[in-house]
């Protein structure tokens, strides 16, 4: 199983922005232990602040990567563009928070690609890539996410 793991804005600086909430691991050293996790899945790695550079990635996807990750960051509350791209292709979009969204403030309670995305997850800190990975092994019912001990 082939994964694209894409980070949205800001998440560059995951284990040193407001660690409160999205606590102090890196997030390149929560991807070593992923890939050691699961070693028979492929695990490529983008982070853009960008949002064309985003929806390209999800463009370029398609056909490519059995399924994407995506952690969308603020762009979830704000891009339409961003859902017009995660509606527009046949791959797989698990939508990934690492906080609660919804216990967070009003203006981040609304994803736009929720609807669009083949389901969400959030709230279980960097776990949320885990959780969102192992979906979408159910989803595409491909090789499994093998889990090593």
């Amino acid at each position: 199983m082939k994964l694209l793991i894409l980070n949205g804005p800001n998440l560059n600086l995951q284990g040193r922005r407001d660690t409160h909430v999205y606590g102090t691991q890196r997030f390149e050293d929560f991807l070593d232990r992923l890939r050691a996790r699961y070693p028979y899945c492929t695990l490529d790695y983008r982070q853009s602040n960008h949002e064309g550079v985003l929806i390209d990635a999800i463009q370029q996807a398609d056909g490519t990567y059995d399924g994407v990750v995506l952690n969308a960051g603020g762009y979830t509350h704000t891009s339409v563009a961003l859902r017009d791209a995660v509606s527009a292709v046949a791959v797989p979009v698990v939508e990934v928070h690492i906080s609660s969204i919804l216990a967070r403030e009003e203006f981040r309670r609304i994803s736009l690609l929720a609807p669009v995305a083949a389901g969400s997850v959030m709230g279980f800190g960097l776990d949320s890539y885990r959780l969102g990975v192992e979906a979408l092994a159910e989803i595409v019912g491909g090789a499994p996410a093998v889990e090593t001990e």
